[in-house]
């Protein structure tokens, strides 16, 4: 056995072979769960792991297993103790014992004891389950317009009327908090937009940081995450749609500098999911200083569901801006998306970058499943109508593989720890049932709408708790009662009647090109619901009928 002088923690990847170990010595896990952006986790590594008895300590009595919480979502959504990084003892039957985030030296010393006397005295008794994992049935109800109200009612008692967003602190950017008000109550919206460019926005390099501790948007913490900046993209191209504001065009476009710049990945024709904050001091040069500092780490992993919502954002982008930077780079990262990391429906978590050594991950999640689907939608809508083929399949891989009543699991179960558990994660679900909704209307087939509508119904019996995060829940039930707005164009992608299309202010419309089945060619039609425009054919003419079929259905 080693010195304490000379303990260094001896790390377990995640599966069996650890709950095995640990059941066999009949000790707890030490669960460590880390990101790559998180100088929180650095700090612990190099603070309290590092320091040798403590690391002796874990080794003696405990079985230590280290989890990336990128890599392993699953893993993370089941042992969260809210940030990380977080530090989770378990059972070797994977229930949880106690746990904590950011521990020092002398805090991790004092929980070390802490849980050995705990095991001594209880063992595996003392061990629970978390909630969502023993409340597995959503309560459903019934969709009805009171969802819409209900999250409105939500996001205007939560609005912060002095420095812009929601909630007290820390701040987050809520990007379909942003999407959903900007059609129902714009001021609010806006003024939050103006609230997230201004505060989270790094004027120097483009792209946004991750939130603000405080109420007034300070205490930023400088990492950048692919999915979050691609989530903004379309949202502040969402806002630009609505008010012709290129105040709310440049946050997009210096972010997809950013994004096409720092985070794109040449090797794998994709974008990298992360960058490190670095120092804070950094953030505070001048841009002379900052040009010659070194630059924070970038994790160059390409991992599908952030890459997916990076090319929503920036199709979205391409829709109203013609943006020929932002068409090449989605074009390049769809076609990486659509040939190497979809396999028969089936969609991988990360890339392996054809190493001989392939970074390992679970495929078919939910979370990558509905986030890729929601991608190729608009793909489908704005560069290239073959992207539903793929569309199609993906959706079907998902509810064939992971419905499970009315909604959908995360993934399928694994006998390791809580991962042989279901969850029902409702931000997934509602992602999911979103973009079924626009695939119901691109393909024609009622199946997904059908599907979309008994998803939103699982979880409709909660629906008036729910929190201005999944703010996405209400703008689904809301497209799917009302229907939403259709625009078909028998024109091909790129015609000027398709970008007229594609430029009338609703962001939630669905457009779908090439309808020369329903059309004749070079025409377009306006619908939703029953109701059906006269056909145009200009853009100057479609942007009237839009007007006249809204007047129609308000009157």
């Amino acid at each position: 056995m080693k010195s304490d002088d000379e303990a260094h923690v001896e790390w377990r990847e995640w599966g069996n072979r650890a709950f095995d170990e640990a059941t066999e010595a009949d000790v707890p896990i030490l669960l460590s769960m880390t990101a790559t952006w998180c100088d929180h986790c650095h700090e612990m590594d190099e603070e309290t792991y590092a320091e040798p008895r403590i690391a002796a300590n874990v080794n003696d009595s405990f079985v230590p297993v280290r989890v990336d919480v990128d890599r392993r979502p699953r893993v993370r959504d089941r042992y969260n103790m809210g940030g990380f990084p977080s530090t989770v003892f378990l059972a070797p039957n994977g229930q949880v014992l106690t746990g904590a985030g950011y521990l020092g030296p002398e805090g991790m010393r004092q929980v070390l004891d802490s849980v050995r006397t705990m095991w001594q005295t209880n063992g595996a008794d003392g061990g629970r389950v978390p909630r969502p994992l023993r409340e597995d049935n959503p309560p459903a109800g019934e969709l009805t317009t009171d969802v819409e109200a209900a999250m409105l009612g939500q996001l205007t008692e939560t609005y912060d009327d002095t420095a812009g967003g929601w909630g007290e602190g820390p701040k987050f950017p809520l990007p379909d908090a942003l999407e959903f008000s900007l059609k129902r109550d714009r001021e609010m919206a806006l003024r939050s937009f103006d609230a997230v460019g201004a505060n989270l926005l790094d004027e120097y390099d483009g792209g946004f940081y991750r939130f603000g501790t405080e109420r007034d948007w300070s205490g930023l913490q400088y990492e950048k995450l692919l999915d979050a900046n691609g989530a903004l993209v379309r949202a502040f191209a969402n806002a630009y749609l609505h008010t012709g504001d290129d105040g709310y065009r440049r946050p997009a476009e210096r972010t997809i500098e950013y994004l096409t710049t720092t985070l794109w990945n040449g090797e794998v024709d994709a974008f990298a999911s992360s960058q490190a904050p670095g120092s804070d001091a950094a953030h505070g040069l001048d841009a002379t200083e900052r040009s010659s500092a070194p630059e924070p780490p970038i994790d160059e992993r390409v991992f599908s569901g952030p890459n997916a919502l990076a090319i929503d954002g920036l199709c979205t982008y391409v829709a109203y801006t013609d943006d020929e930077r932002a068409r090449r780079y989605a074009e390049r990262a769809l076609e990486t998306l659509r040939t190497e990391m979809i396999d028969d429906g089936v969609v991988a978590h990360v890339h392996d970058g054809h190493d001989s050594q392939p970074e390992t991950g679970p495929a078919g999640l939910l979370a990558n499943q509905a986030r890729v689907v929601s991608a190729l939608t608009t793909a489908g809508s704005v560069l290239e109508t073959n992207a539903l083929e793929d569309a199609v399949a993906v959706a079907d891989a998902t509810i064939e593989r992971l419905r499970d009543g009315d909604s959908f699991v995360d993934a399928s179960p694994e006998p390791v720890g809580l991962l042989d558990r279901t969850l029902r994660p409702l931000d997934s679900n509602v992602v999911f049932a979103d973009a079924l909704i626009d695939l119901s209307v691109q393909t024609g087939d009622d199946r997904y709408r059908a599907v979309a509508r008994e998803t939103l119904e699982d979880f409709a019996g909660a629906s008036d708790r729910f929190g201005v995060q999944v703010a996405r829940y209400a703008t689904a039930v809301s497209r799917l009662l009302e229907g939403p707005l259709v625009v078909l164009v028998g024109d091909e992608i790129g015609s000027d009647l398709h970008r007229g299309a594609l430029r009338l202010a609703d962001h939630e419309k669905i457009v779908v090109p090439e309808a020369t089945d329903e059309l004749d060619p070079g025409t377009a039609r306006i619908e939703r619901g029953d109701v059906h425009s006269e056909t145009a054919e200009t853009p100057s003419q479609l942007s009237h009928r839009l007007g006249a079929i809204l007047e129609g259905i308000e009157g």
